[in-house]
């Protein structure tokens, strides 16, 4: 099945439906003609599993939103390394891509309303941060390693090499409420800041006896609780093992978010081995962190290359 007749029966309809069908499809067959495919990207994005099919319209839409900003991914080692490989200055970037499946998220949440009224339904945060922390363990892994050491990664296959730097990029459109984008988390940082700087909620403190406020500020995170299991550490980007990771590149990239935005945003590894530029990446916002003292960071937010 080509990927035209399969758009269509998946997203029936005219208007807005063949809008999208025709975005996807634009962005799947430009993926493929660019030879940055696998031979079986075809086959699986038409197969008609979830996964697969959001996990190829991911890579082809993320190397639309690349090539949108003058950057254009090579082929890398097709099946045995990352997604995508750029070269900026003679130096190796890689990106690995993933949709995290909504697993574990309430369905009242990902459902859109047909009439378009708002629903009011409870921000399922901890659900949907775990889906973030799970979507970088995977692809932290996939280049350092199982954490057991039991599974080689990219840099002890040799595939990625000391000097590289390597982004995550991780889709999370599966994870939004609706037509809504849905990259920011209960502290009003994006996700990808809450899985790898242990930020939680934003918190005042008040006097119990005077019921003054004595301090505001968000709180310290390090681990997600789950409903059954040890809690998932979130604090990826403090922890020595991950320096090989240079960002996570947070996107919302499906072509249905309302007025047409994609929102992206790059979170930067302040203690990465190789670093990337600040701008580099097509993005509305960067999240830096600062050294401030021997054992603290400030996180801030600069505007990114699609802001200016």
């Amino acid at each position: 099945m080509d990927i035209e007749t399969f758009l269509l029966k998946r997203f029936p309809g005219c208007g807005r439906p063949q809008k999208f069908r025709n975005e996807l499809a634009n962005a799947c067959n430009s993926f493929v003609m660019s030879g940055l495919a696998d031979a079986d990207f075809t086959n699986r994005l038409c197969s008609g599993v979830e996964k697969d099919f959001w996990s190829r319209v991911s890579e082809a839409l993320l190397a639309a939103q690349l090539s949108k900003v003058g950057l254009h991914p090579v082929p890398s080692y097709g099946d045995g390394g990352p997604d995508f490989l750029l070269i900026e200055n003679g130096r190796k970037i890689w990106i690995e891509v993933i949709c995290p499946e909504p697993s574990g998220v309430p369905s009242e949440w990902l459902t859109s309303n047909p009439h378009g009224e708002i629903k009011v339904v409870n921000f399922p945060h901890e659900k949907i941060i775990l889906r973030w922390t799970s979507a970088i363990k995977e692809k932290a892994e996939k280049l350092i390693g199982s954490l057991d050491g039991t599974t080689k990664g990219y840099i002890e296959k040799g595939i990625v090499e000391s000097e590289d730097a390597y982004v995550i990029a991780v889709n999370g459109c599966k994870l939004r409420n609706g037509p809504f984008p849905a990259l920011l988390g209960i502290s009003q940082f994006p996700f990808a800041a809450e899985a790898v700087f242990a930020i939680g909620p934003y918190q005042i403190k008040i006097d119990r006896n005077t019921l003054e406020q004595t301090g505001a500020g968000h709180q310290h995170r390090p681990l997600i609780s789950k409903p059954k299991g040890a809690p998932v550490p979130a604090y990826t980007f403090l922890d020595t093992k991950f320096k090989p990771i240079s960002a996570i590149w947070a996107v919302d990239v499906a072509g249905t978010v309302i007025g047409g935005l994609n929102p992206m945003a790059v979170i930067h590894n302040p203690n990465a081995f190789n670093p990337i530029p600040k701008g580099f990446l097509p993005a509305h916002d960067e999240y830096v962190a600062t050294p401030i003292g021997p054992e603290e960071f400030e996180l801030n937010r600069i505007e990114g290359c699609l802001q200016k």
